[in-house]
């Protein structure tokens, strides 16, 4: 890790980062895995609250932008603010795809896809394992 990621609170180095993370978290979160769907913890979750950044804490999606996309896999409509997540394009597994990380931490977090609801027909289908949840309450 740099300097920018001791002012901001992150990890210092790869160990940390390890100490921090399960391993299921650290495939998906570092090496740009994707958990297994319908076997996660939020893609069934309907609380009121936001989803942030499990390695940041930064607030990434509310749950009042969450719906139910069949998938298996929290979906959202959209970030809770345009610049808390980096759009990439991915050419991985033969497809071509909008890869959707963290902008603070750089955290691998899902993809995004233009097969949402109105208005923005926008489906960010977000692993689980990249997220934390804190309740409204």
């Amino acid at each position: 890790m740099n300097e920018k990621n001791l002012k901001c609170g992150l990890p210092q180095d790869e160990a940390e980062l390890k100490e921090l993370l399960t391993p299921e978290q650290y495939e998906i979160i570092v090496k740009n895995g994707t958990e297994r769907p319908f076997a996660n913890a939020f893609w069934d979750h309907h609380e009121p609250g936001i989803y942030v950044d499990a390695v940041s804490g930064e607030p990434l999606f509310s749950s009042e932008d969450k719906f139910d996309s069949g998938t298996g896999w929290p979906s959202f409509t959209k970030p809770i603010h345009p610049e808390v997540v980096v759009e990439i394009e991915d050419r991985s597994h033969g497809m071509v795809r909008i890869e959707v990380r963290s902008a603070k931490s750089n955290s691998h977090l899902g993809h995004l896809f233009d097969d949402g609801p109105a208005p923005t027909y926008k489906r960010y289908c977000i692993n689980s394992a990249s997220l934390r949840f804190i309740p409204k309450s």
